[in-house]
């Protein structure tokens, strides 16, 4: 039996868009959970990020955490505009989670 491991790279906002947290994680689903319940402290707690705009799937570690880098480097701009092409109106997608497929670059 091959096992295959998921690795996710997803950006968190808040309420009004204005702050926007990268992140990477191999449980896509405990890791919202821990944001939106405010269980680890940092960034996301303080800024209140709870909401999941967007998110990649990959089987590949190194993969996600160049992802994850290279999209922390990018401007404000580049970063809205990854959101708007799959998730124009910046909804939270965390509540049909998963039902989401793969999200692409």
């Amino acid at each position: 039996m091959v096992f295959t491991k998921n690795y996710h790279v997803y950006l968190l906002t808040n309420w009004n868009n204005r702050v926007i947290y990268i992140g990477v994680t191999n449980d896509l689903n405990r890791r919202i959970y821990e944001h939106k319940n405010k269980i680890i402290e940092g960034f996301s707690k303080k800024y209140n990020l709870t909401k999941v705009v967007y998110f990649e799937k990959t089987s590949y570690v190194n993969a996600a955490i160049a992802r994850e880098k290279e999209i922390k480097k990018w401007r404000r701009e580049k970063k809205n505009n990854l959101v708007n092409r799959t998730n124009p109106s910046w909804e939270d997608l965390s509540e049909g989670l998963k039902d989401f497929s793969l999200r692409s670059k």
